[in-house]
């Protein structure tokens, strides 16, 4: 098993709708893992082309009740892939999503709801 490390950042929430019972936010995305085959001699870092993650093996995230997602690609797709001479490697995105949302409306304009970002990874 590979263990890995996740950290996210809420950019922005665009849009909250009552109606659709979704949100939409903008969130930064990085998660880092150690894999022992891209280790190099060194002392600096090595940044790569985000194309290059179809290269690489990286964790297959989800978010959990996204109705829709994109990944940002102006002008170049958004992804830092930063590998470390130990072979650690730091995988970045900024992406957008549309997250389900179940409201409880019945004590409008006097609600409160609690909305949730869950993170997941498949095992294969």
């Amino acid at each position: 098993p590979v263990s890995i490390g996740m950290s996210m950042d809420i950019a922005s929430i665009d849009t909250i709708s009552e109606i659709n019972m979704d949100y939409t936010a903008t969130i930064f995305l990085r998660q880092r893992w150690t894999d022992e085959r891209l280790c190099f001699d060194g002392s600096k870092s090595l940044s790569l082309d985000g194309r290059l993650v179809e290269m690489l093996w990286v964790p297959d995230t989800f978010i959990v009740d996204s109705k829709r997602s994109f990944l940002h690609d102006v002008t170049v797709e958004n992804r830092l892939i930063r590998i470390y001479p130990n072979g650690t490697v730091l995988y970045a995105i900024r992406i957008t999503t549309t997250v389900s949302c179940s409201m409880d409306l019945t004590k409008y304009p006097m609600d409160k709801q609690t909305c949730t970002l869950q993170l997941e990874s498949c095992k294969t």
